[in-house]
């Protein structure tokens, strides 16, 4: 797993959006299969999501031949609900960029069987020949997409009821109250997330310290999900300086040493 800090949120959703655009282009040089791309929502990616809209309006890259999943989808939230995340995905990046609109692939939250529905997601990644590169996040208490602790790292895509935890958290997109934010979801799972040839994790701001500290230093854990990134072998840890402010002193100097080499 490699580890890069860099100084600010903005900075690393830069370096992100341009690592993912050089990993298209790398693609699309050598095949004519789509590229495969999973996303996330969230605060967090909205700067890659800034630089990803910049390059294509400015024909550094095309999404016409890019298929996107994304990680999740909130349960029994209408589609067009403004915190829907296919509003977010909509509103931050599909309606920016020259994706075709059938190529993009949210789950369903209001599927009349929701564990078929993940159960054809699942089909649908594989017909696409697999996830080339994975981008998430990661929660305060280490969580993935919304796998949270505990969560196997061979589950697939599943419904989950989310932890009062990450209902409070998310609650501040809902007017703060934590009434009106959905008790569950739709989401890949870990094995979903690990089966992508790449697996890219942003981790930004100091609330994301504790979870770092976990990914870095810790040892591999279902308590911890974001642990699991551990075991990628094309596994990439994106930080700003905040979210490694409980990194060890060694721990900060390795990994800022090997990202000037």
């Amino acid at each position: 797993m490699r580890v890069l800090i860099h100084d600010t949120n903005e900075n690393a959703g830069i370096w992100t959006a341009r690592y993912i655009v050089s990993r298209i282009l790398e693609h699309q040089a050598q095949s004519d299969r789509p590229f495969v791309l999973g996303l996330p929502t969230g605060s967090t990616p909205i700067s890659t999501y800034r630089e990803l809209v910049r390059l294509n309006k400015e024909g550094k890259v095309s999404f016409q031949n890019v298929i996107t999943f994304n990680m999740d989808e909130y349960y029994h939230l209408p589609e067009e609900h403004p915190e829907s995340y296919h509003s977010f995905m909509k509103h931050n990046l599909f309606d920016h960029i020259d994706i075709k609109p059938e190529n993009i692939n949210i789950l369903n939250g209001n599927a009349e069987d929701p564990e078929k529905e993940c159960r054809e997601y699942e089909e649908r990644i594989l017909a696409a020949g697999g996830i080339d590169l994975f981008l998430g996040g990661v929660g305060e208490n280490g969580h993935l997409a919304f796998n949270e602790p505990f969560t196997s790292f061979e589950a697939r895509t599943h419904v989950v009821a989310l932890t009062d935890d990450t209902i409070s958290v998310n609650s501040r997109f809902f007017d703060n109250d934590i009434n009106l934010v959905p008790k569950k979801a739709l989401t890949v799972g870990i094995a979903t997330v690990l089966s992508a040839k790449e697996v890219i994790i942003l981790a930004l701001g100091s609330k994301k310290a504790a979870a770092v500290k976990q990914a870095v230093e810790g040892g591999i854990s279902q308590l911890w999900p974001v642990t699991s990134l551990q075991t990628h072998k094309n596994g990439i840890l994106v930080c700003d300086e905040a979210s490694v402010s409980e990194l060890k002193v060694s721990s900060y100097r390795f990994f800022k040493e090997a990202m000037n080499k």
